[in-house]
């Protein structure tokens, strides 16, 4: 029966690029159940494509695995790599900083490399530019198929080894907690911050409340205003901003029926800080 196969990448869809690696992968098995997680990543955006994984994966059965294709460095001396996480899920990708967010929320407990002699998709030797179909997808389906194990990947590494982008805690001062706006729901517009409920809530908010919202960028102040902490977006009127739990147990910031992102100009990484205060 074989797991499933998941694949991500920033080649959208306007060419033939992800079907060539569903091609590859159905080469390899016919009979294979392959998904999309998005090809919509921005490109070269290594952050987002860490945030997506971890953002799915855990929603997926273990032994699943994902093939994530964001990869500026394609042909350089930059390492491919299979990770296996706590929850026995695996992840192909380039060794470049996807792992950061699964690595900090989930844990790596195994590393390896893949050795592309072996494990490359035949007659592709001098392509230097697509790994992503005849590295990343070759791989994925032989390992979602079994037809190699884990073990035949390529050598074991340190399961620390890898590359990780930098990131920050939130952290806490009296009645504020600081933290990083870390991803966009891009279809609505809302922002999603590193700050978890628990440590929000235990600042002694409550449902309705009215809390003390600043955004900043690099120092300068981007939005500052009070917002009312609700369960819904129908808490508050159409075009107002409102504080809320996202689906990940993270404090999100969105506008009912509007767009926060492109009515406050807002971005994501750890440039990008938010700051909650609750009066007590």
């Amino acid at each position: 029966m074989g797991n499933a196969l998941v694949f991500q990448s920033d080649f959208g869809l306007l060419d033939g690029a992800v079907s060539a690696m569903y091609g590859v992968a159905c080469s390899v098995n016919h009979d294979l159940k392959m998904y999309d997680l998005t090809h919509d990543i921005p490109q070269y955006n290594i952050w987002e494509a860490s945030y997506r994984l971890v953002q799915t994966m855990n929603y997926w059965p273990e032994g699943t695995v994902f093939v994530s294709v964001v990869d500026p460095g394609v042909g350089s001396d930059r390492r491919s790599v299979v990770a296996r996480t706590n929850s026995n899920h695996y992840i192909i990708t380039p060794d470049n900083g996807t792992l950061t967010h699964i690595s900090k929320n989930d844990g790596i407990n195994q590393l390896r490399v893949i050795d592309e002699e072996i494990n490359r998709l035949p007659n592709s030797s001098e392509s230097y530019t697509f790994h992503g179909r005849d590295i990343f997808a070759y791989t994925g389906a032989r390992l979602a198929s079994g037809i190699i194990d884990f073990e035949n990947i390529g050598p074991e590494v340190d399961p620390n080894s890898y590359i990780k982008l930098p990131t920050k805690e939130c952290t806490r001062e009296n009645n504020k907690i600081n933290g990083t706006i870390d991803i966009l729901d891009i279809r609505y517009g809302s922002i999603w911050s590193n700050i978890g409920r628990t440590e929000f809530i235990n600042l002694g908010a409550k449902y309705g409340d009215t809390v003390e919202i600043s955004i900043e960028n690099e120092g300068k102040n981007i939005f500052h205003k009070l917002v009312k902490y609700g369960k819904s977006f129908a808490d508050v009127n159409i075009g107002e901003p409102i504080l809320y739990v996202n689906s990940l147990d993270q404090m999100a910031v969105a506008v009912n029926q509007g767009s926060f992102t492109n009515e406050y100009g807002i971005s994501t990484g750890i440039d990008w800080t938010i700051s909650i205060k609750v009066s007590n």
